[in-house]
């Protein structure tokens, strides 16, 4: 299995890194689509190295990458490409925290991206500070209760107005992710489609700030 490819930033402090966050990226974009948000949250978190991963497979398009292909989108099938994807990035993050000599680390994503967080992080055992799903959904809800090895604090954002994945996705998530008793803080913006706004990213920088300071 490859390493997957990455964009790194900070720590804007210059000093020891003492934190990692690793955002995913979503359906057909790549590593340079989400490096500007450690720009947005270095006050929140300025000991964080980030790092933007390219998802393991080119997109079907051939344009951009993705973590798996959506030409089918039969909960099977769906389930079996996350399960597929899920060494990709769980490995990434073991080498990311090596290489910056850290053991605090946060995940974020963006639709496919906050796809592959959720189900990934929830299923790590070294567990993370905080999962920040954005536009997303939970896939193979229930499959989580018996698979489950953390209870990592969840932050949901999502657009009420989201037409590429319906903001009914992060209803479900929460629903499910509170049954199995996990931690989630959830957001549903009016007015916002599939994207990410200045509302978002200061509920992230908060979540960043507690799931870190926690560990601390």
């Amino acid at each position: 299995m490859a390493a997957l490819n990455a964009l790194r930033w900070g720590p804007a402090s210059k000093g020891t890194p003492r934190q990692l966050v690793v955002l995913c990226h979503g359906l057909g974009a790549d590593a340079h689509d989400l490096i500007d948000l450690a720009h947005a949250w270095a006050d929140a978190c300025p000991d964080a190295v980030f790092a933007s991963v390219d998802a393991p497979f080119s997109h079907d398009s051939g344009f951009g990458r993705q973590w798996w292909s959506v030409a089918d989108r039969t909960p099977s099938v769906m389930e079996a490409g996350v399960r597929r994807a899920m060494p990709y990035l769980s490995d990434f993050i073991d080498a990311e925290r090596k290489r910056a000599g850290v053991r605090h680390y946060a995940v974020m994503g963006f639709s496919q991206g906050a796809m592959i967080t959720l189900f990934t992080g929830l299923r790590r055992k070294d567990a993370p500070c905080a999962l920040l799903a954005y536009s997303g959904a939970l896939l193979a809800p229930e499959t989580l209760p018996a698979e489950l090895a953390n209870k990592a604090p969840v932050l949901l954002v999502h657009g009420e107005a989201d037409e590429a994945v319906p903001v009914g996705r992060s209803h479900d998530a929460e629903a499910a992710l509170r049954a199995a008793g996990v931690p989630v803080d959830a957001h549903y913006l009016p007015g916002l489609g599939h994207g990410l706004d200045d509302t978002g990213l200061s509920l992230g920088a908060l979540a960043l700030q507690r799931g870190f300071a926690t560990a601390d």
